[in-house]
């Protein structure tokens, strides 16, 4: 099959991205609409980002509202907004404490301070070893590459930097071994987002925490991408009944306005005085006035449940296309709102095909294919994605022939 190459725009943009020709100037729901009017239905939602859809009524308003009394105050003051939002993260969470940041990245890279701060606070400077996962993603900074520890994020950007101890493969017998007297934390994604959507079982979860229990270790889940409802659970390790010491949220979190949160428990939080963290623009008034109402939204009653129930509809209307198709899907994967489909040729070709379906989609490694509608949709919508979905699969099965 010939993929379109995209066109070379000029651009005063660095080139980190290759972008498609696609634009868009306006969203409503699942919806995207470029300036000429055709419409997209949107299965990418910002990668995991847009929980309740494009210019959700309400969060517009407070954003309006918000945006014309104060945006950014710094804090060194207290901000009303951020003590609300926090208070809302611990009341519905394990945790006890917030930092909220600008993106996930820096969530995850204030989830690995706390731990190693932790240990020193102890008098246990040595322990600053993080045991992480080959298929990981935490962000882009050196930090979290260095967690990944991708060879593909790292090219170019070395040295690595050091107190990560990567495991292959998802067995609890290697992380065992991976452990010594200078590790401080495990560091894991309950769903595997980047990774090619891979769901960690429940007993691997549970495993991890017994290992961190015996060992004396933090346990630090990165829910930046599963997390915020994402997975049908508020947050996805939830539905293991397994409780960590901190976690990096973001994504979800602001429906698109950026803001991220490491939240902690109590005692793990209280070795972070003033002076050891801190962010410019992290937990301001108009970013924290909008995670407060898209959380009290995700948190109605039956609002998490109606998203399990739609992640099965979607699932199981999946699982059709597979059996439809088996020439050119592997697997249908993931939980929730968070799908993902293993394809036999290239993820880019069906994602390009399906753009041609006004019907766009994520890549993901693993020969994955990401489906991250907003929470919102709908299941008469979900129906419509089926069949763009099964329209881009015939004209991939014309070009096989």
């Amino acid at each position: 099959m010939t993929i379109r190459p995209n066109r070379p725009i000029e651009t005063s943009l660095m080139s980190t991205y290759s972008r498609s020709g696609l634009a868009f100037v306006r969203g409503k729901g699942v919806w995207l609409f470029d300036k000429k009017g055709k419409m997209f239905l949107d299965l990418a939602s910002g990668i995991a980002v847009n929980s309740l859809g494009h210019s959700h009524p309400k969060l517009v308003k407070v954003l309006a509202d918000q945006g014309s009394k104060l945006w950014h105050t710094s804090n060194l003051y207290t901000v009303p907004n951020q003590e609300k939002l926090a208070q809302l993260l611990t009341k519905n969470t394990f945790a006890d404490k917030v930092f909220f940041t600008n993106s996930g990245a820096e969530s995850v890279e204030c989830a690995i301070k706390i731990a190693r701060r932790f240990f020193f606070s102890r008098g246990q400077s040595s322990r600053n070893r993080i045991i992480s996962f080959d298929g990981s993603f935490h962000g882009r900074t050196m930090g979290t590459i260095s967690a990944a520890g991708s060879k593909k994020l790292l090219e170019g950007f070395g040295p690595k930097l050091p107190g990560f101890d990567l495991v292959k493969k998802l067995s609890l017998d290697r992380v065992e071994k991976k452990i010594s007297k200078r590790t401080c934390a495990i560091l894991v994604e309950p769903i595997l987002g980047e990774g090619g959507i891979v769901s960690l079982p429940c007993s691997f979860l549970k495993g991890l925490k017994k290992l961190c229990k015996k060992y004396k270790l933090l346990l630090i889940f990165d829910e930046v991408q599963s997390g915020i409802g994402r997975s049908g659970h508020f947050l996805s390790h939830e539905s293991c009944k397994v409780t960590p010491d901190i976690v990096a949220l973001a994504k979800g979190l602001g429906n698109g306005f950026p803001i991220g949160a490491c939240l902690a428990t109590e005692e793990v939080a209280n070795s972070m005085v003033p002076g050891t963290h801190g962010s410019t623009y992290g937990g301001n008034p108009l970013g924290c006035a909008v995670a407060i109402e898209t959380i009290k939204h995700i948190l109605k009653p039956e609002f998490l449940s109606t998203i399990r129930r739609k992640g099965d509809f979607f699932k199981e209307r999946l699982h059709g296309l597979l059996e439809m198709f088996p020439e050119q899907i592997l697997d249908v994967r993931g939980r929730g709102l968070m799908l993902g489909l293993k394809c036999v040729s290239k993820n880019v070709h069906l994602i390009d095909m399906c753009r041609r379906e006004k019907l766009l989609l994520v890549p993901g490694a693993s020969n994955t294919v990401r489906i991250l509608p907003p929470l919102t949709i709908t299941y008469k919508e979900i129906k419509e994605a089926i069949i763009r979905l099964e329209r881009a699969l015939l004209e991939m099965r014309k070009f096989n022939e």
